[in-house]
């Protein structure tokens, strides 16, 4: 095919048989730039700073001065921090369909700490690169610095860009408004590196505008960060739903001794380190679908819970690992987890027996095996099995404890949900050692965009349409993959699980009710396909975060703008 292109000072625009691509760079550049300035870090009141100027941008658009009840600041609801969601909408005027398609992102950040002498930088990428000249770097990173096509900085690439272009889209549909027959709806969302609780306010306000203004979500866009796969990789992904994610929990009791008589006792570090080597990147914990396998579950932390030295050991101990999923339910993996504590149990025991024995040979003692066998308890079998024996009282006991503990600043959902089980294992009349596994955070569920609903099946259509039409535009292969492979708030617009996963996960998070709760069925309520279109880079969450501009800021708006139109516009 024949190209015509033409040259501008930061850009190309380039036509491609009738493709126009819209010159974007300039523009997001400048966007990008200035939200990268506000400093947002997750759990900081920089959340709500940036939500307070990004709220007066848009608000100044003059679709907005026109319009301004279709731009909104919400406060976070269930929600320990004040901080907000900012979010607008344009209605179509080319017909009267109300199809609707969502563009979300979100705004917070990680820390500035690892930035180090730099740290005042992180936020200025102009003079943060300037400086960076002076570092010494890698030579790929130093040839990228000196490129003039990667920008620097905390959250050039997760995902301040991304959210830059959806601006960008934003702004420029508001001021054609007569090219959509349907609308657009723009979400940028807080608190996505923590616990969700942006995007999860937000579904309350997506659901009163389908009330007030008919709106029928057909596709939602996220513009989270991409990157290679490997050293070697080219390729620049986008992708058709996401991974989900369990944080699985292990409370682990031993039977306690004096250092002086380690054989007496069992120490429950012991049986944590066996469990971990049993979990920690074990690829039989990997789960493989549509031709994708996720990463198996790591350690994430594993600590004993004794306040301070003594010459005993430990009374109890407790892990809890990251665990990705593509389609196991939250009861499946807690099925398989339940099993691995089992055999790394049985594990632990036999190795123990085994050096006992060794020991007993060198001292002449006489070996007796040692009597405890492995037992493990969900934690709903185990608050089944103590309303059983206890009744109401313990039920009221553990009530007051959960009130007692609720507003303790130094426990968040994680450690709250541990202190709840350790409270309740006082009670169980069998102090003999074992395990509890339970849920401990957030459950954040998988996507699958199958193509078995229209609405997906259109957005598959539009996404393989649109890549087609805009790859001849740019070098590098844009290839698709079925599953997002970070925790994103793509998790909470659409669902796969069915009313007993959900219940899994209700059951065996002590937390649920008090420290923690979600209501998953406004997520199965809007259930909307959802795909990431988002910038490109490199070392996310880290010093040199980066992002390549061309694709970013060229790119990532033309492919976003085509989905659009073909499934609102053609």
């Amino acid at each position: 095919p024949t190209y015509l292109i033409r040259a501008n000072i930061n850009s190309i625009t380039i036509i491609n048989e009738g493709i126009k691509m819209i010159n974007s760079r300039d523009e997001i550049l400048h966007l990008t730039k200035k939200l990268v300035n506000i400093q947002s870090v997750v759990n900081t009141d920089g959340e709500k700073d940036f939500a307070n100027s990004l709220y007066e941008m848009i608000k100044a658009f003059p679709y907005y001065e026109q319009n301004p009840t279709h731009v909104t600041m919400q406060p976070t609801v269930n929600d320990e921090r004040k901080r907000y969601n900012v979010l607008a909408f344009v209605k179509g005027t080319k017909g009267s369909s109300n199809r609707t398609v969502v563009l979300m992102g979100h705004f917070d950040t990680v820390g500035i700490s690892d930035f180090g002498h730099l740290k005042d930088f992180a936020c200025s990428p102009d003079k943060l690169m300037e400086r960076l000249k002076d570092e010494e770097l890698p030579g790929k990173m130093k040839e990228q610095l000196d490129s003039g096509d990667w920008l620097f900085g905390r959250g050039v690439l997760d995902m301040k860009s991304g959210l830059a272009s959806n601006l960008y889209l934003l702004k420029y549909f508001s001021e054609r408004p007569e090219e959509l027959n349907g609308n657009i709806v723009f979400i940028a969302e807080c608190d996505e590196e923590d616990g969700s609780h942006g995007i999860l306010s937000a579904l309350k306000v997506l659901k009163q505008w389908k009330e007030e203004h008919n709106f029928d979500y057909i596709a939602a866009i996220n513009a989270d960060f991409v990157a290679p796969e490997h050293d070697q990789d080219e390729n620049r992904y986008i992708y058709k739903g996401t991974i989900g994610k369990l944080l699985p929990t292990f409370f682990v009791t031993g039977a306690e001794t004096h250092v002086g008589s380690p054989f007496e006792g069992l120490d429950p570090n012991y049986i944590i380190a066996e469990l971990t080597r049993q979990i920690s990147y074990n690829p039989e914990l990997s789960e493989q679908a549509l031709g994708e396998v996720t990463q198996p579950p790591i350690s994430l932390k594993q600590t004993d819970l004794k306040p301070n030295y003594t010459v005993q050991t430990a009374l109890s101990a407790f892990a809890y690992y990251n665990f990705f999923t593509y389609t196991w339910s939250p009861k499946e993996v807690l099925e398989k987890l339940k099993e691995q504590a089992v055999i790394a149990f049985q594990n632990a025991l036999q190795d123990l027996n085994e050096k006992y024995k060794k020991y007993c040979s060198i001292t002449g003692e006489k070996f007796v095996s040692l009597s405890w066998k492995p037992r493990v308890l969900t934690y709903k079998e185990m608050e089944e099995q103590l309303i059983k024996e206890h009744g109401d009282t313990f039920i009221q006991h553990m009530d007051q404890y959960k009130k007692s503990i609720l507003n303790d600043k130094e426990l968040d959902t994680r450690l709250f949900a541990v202190k709840v089980v350790e409270e309740a294992w006082k009670w169980m009349k069998d102090q003999s050692p074992a395990i509890v596994v339970f849920y401990s955070s957030l459950y954040s569920p998988s996507v699958v965009l199958d193509g078995e609903t229209p609405e997906s099946e259109s957005l598959i259509t539009a996404l393989d349409e649109a890549i087609k039409e805009v790859q001849p535009n740019y070098e590098h292969p844009i290839v698709t993959r079925n599953f997002f492979p970070h925790i994103s708030d793509m998790s909470f617009v659409a669902m796969n699980d069915d009313e007993e996963g959900i219940r899994a996960i209700a059951e065996n998070n002590p937390a649920w009710g008090t420290k923690h709760y979600v209501n998953y069925e406004d997520v199965k309520e809007l259930n909307i396909p959802v795909i990431n279109v988002g910038p490109y880079g490199l070392d996310a969450h880290k010093r040199m975060e980066r992002t390549e501009m061309t694709y970013t800021f060229e790119i990532v708006p033309n492919v976003t703008k085509r989905v659009i139109e073909k499934l609102i516009t053609d």
